[in-house]
């Protein structure tokens, strides 16, 4: 195990009057509250307006916090090199019917490494779908289920996806991620090695996938993910490479009783800590994005596939 710190951290800066201003790390936290609905959108809304007397407009303020998913895509759904199609799995303990995006590597020799793809707490939306073409792009086989796929699936906003996420029963959300799990894992195409990355809430899913599926999980990547519930963390077994951001107090102060869970277990771990980031440092759609973090948390992600799935 290694707890390693980024050295070089990348300031989120906004841009008032033609100068060059870092926004308040407080509107950076009542966002994290806001999404994850500790505060309603009002209470979110008007905290910003607050910051207007420090010369910040709303307008600047929420392009800086709020998804801009049209600037992030990295690899086209057209890219000639991989194939990318809607895939339908069942959930016999869940909701039944549920639906995922599957990208595969258009020329495929025989089978490849799976991932598991897994959204934050509000569906299946385009940065989401970009990951999992990023990682077809390598060679893996991706596939990243829609939680929101049993109301019709994600609606085109975050704030909808949020609402709609967080009427779905907890107990049924988590069996389709491990039905999806299981799915891709049995996949023709699978070499039957499953890796999981998830963010946020989809951060929290691997964890949990860690416990609950601990001989089908062969690496799992959190980024910014709370624990499984405590009575579980004993069935934990995976390699586990976990990324945090500094300033997300809210799901490092998890960290350390489920660090000596995996200790106790004898897990093979690797913690990163991102200096100077946020929660969200890896979404490359809102102004909490930290290229260089980003870049490298990736990469020791991929890495880490690679040398746990091969």
């Amino acid at each position: 195990m290694t707890l390693t710190r980024s050295l070089q951290p990348i300031p989120v800066t906004t841009n008032d009057n033609s100068v060059a201003r870092p926004i308040p790390q407080e509107a950076f936290n009542w966002y994290d509250e806001y999404a994850h609905g500790l505060i309603d959108r009002r209470t979110f809304m008007a905290r910003l307006a607050g910051l207007t007397a420090l010369g910040f407009s709303m307008s600047v303020l929420t392009a800086a916090l709020m998804p801009n998913y049209a600037a992030a895509e990295q690899v086209s759904f057209n890219d000639a090199s991989i194939k990318a199609t809607y895939t339908k799995f069942a959930s016999p303990k869940g909701y039944g019917e549920c639906q995922g995006y599957l990208v595969t590597p258009k020329e495929l020799n025989g089978t490849a490494p799976v991932v598991l793809v897994i959204h934050e707490n509000r569906g299946l939306n385009p940065y989401i779908k970009d990951v999992a073409r990023r990682l077809a792009m390598l060679g893996f086989i991706a596939f990243a289920p829609d939680a929101l796929y049993p109301l019709g699936g994600y609606p085109g906003n975050d704030d909808e996806g949020r609402a709609m996420q967080g009427s779905l029963d907890k107990a049924k959300l988590e069996e389709d991620f491990i039905a999806a799990a299981l799915f891709l894992k049995n996949h023709e195409l699978s070499n039957g090695k499953l890796g999981a990355v998830g963010f946020c809430y989809g951060g929290y899913v691997v964890n949990m996938l860690a416990a609950a599926l601990p001989d089908d999980l062969n690496a799992g990547a959190p980024f910014y993910g709370t624990p499984p519930a405590e009575a579980l963390r004993s069935r934990v077994k995976a390699p586990l490479s976990l990324h945090f951001a500094a300033l997300d107090n809210r799901v490092n102060g998890s960290w350390p009783a489920y660090e000596e869970a995996l200790k106790a277990n004898g897990v093979d771990y690797n913690a990163y800590i991102y200096d100077g980031v946020n929660h969200g440092f890896h979404n490359d759609s809102t102004g909490r994005y930290a290229e260089a973090e980003a870049e490298l948390a990736w990469q020791r992600t991929v890495d880490f596939f690679k040398a746990q799935l091969s």
